[in-house]
């Protein structure tokens, strides 16, 4: 992905950093639909959009309403890589994009959060496999402890809010 495609998605979720930050959660890639979680033209009903905001809780009318109350709740929101990834039928390939992209998000995350110890959330199987070890090793605060945190859609919903709500509780 170019970097001009990269800056587009950092300048949107930039818009909606918390002062104080919370908890930053880790996803795997913006989607190829165009459902970007910053987007704030987008919909309420996006997956993804929908369980963050069940985390709150709170039903906006909007997104950019919701996006608001993300970051008021002191809330952030990165991806593994900018590049989607839902696009390769791979798992593997997939896991070398991201394992590729690893400093760049390592950057992004010393570049953003201020100290170490602000409390990291990784969401989906391959991220929790492929970066809480990293992630840790490098001094970062990952609280999932091994639990794993599926993405929520197709059936995932209730089992992401439960166990990002649990893993939440200790922040």
């Amino acid at each position: 992905m170019s970097s001009k495609a990269t800056n587009f998605y950092i300048r949107l979720r930039e818009q909606y950093r918390p002062r104080r930050i919370r908890a930053v959660f880790v996803l795997e890639s913006p989607p190829t639909s165009g459902w970007y979680f910053y987007n704030p033209q987008g919909r309420v009903s996006e997956p993804l959009f929908r369980a963050m905001m069940r985390l709150l809780p709170y039903g906006p009318v909007t997104k950019e309403e919701g996006l608001r109350a993300f970051r008021m709740a002191g809330f952030y929101l990165v991806n593994a890589t900018y590049t989607p990834m839902n696009g390769f039928r791979s798992g593997a390939l997939r896991d070398r994009k991201i394992l590729g992209n690893y400093q760049n998000l390592v950057a992004d995350l010393r570049k953003r959060i201020s100290q170490k110890r602000t409390p990291i959330v990784l969401v989906k199987r391959n991220i929790c496999t492929l970066l809480e070890p990293r992630l840790v090793a490098d001094g970062f605060h990952v609280i999932n402890r091994g639990q794993r945190v599926p993405f929520p859609s197709h059936g995932w919903q209730h089992t992401f809010h439960q166990r990002a709500a649990s893993i939440l509780r200790t922040v």
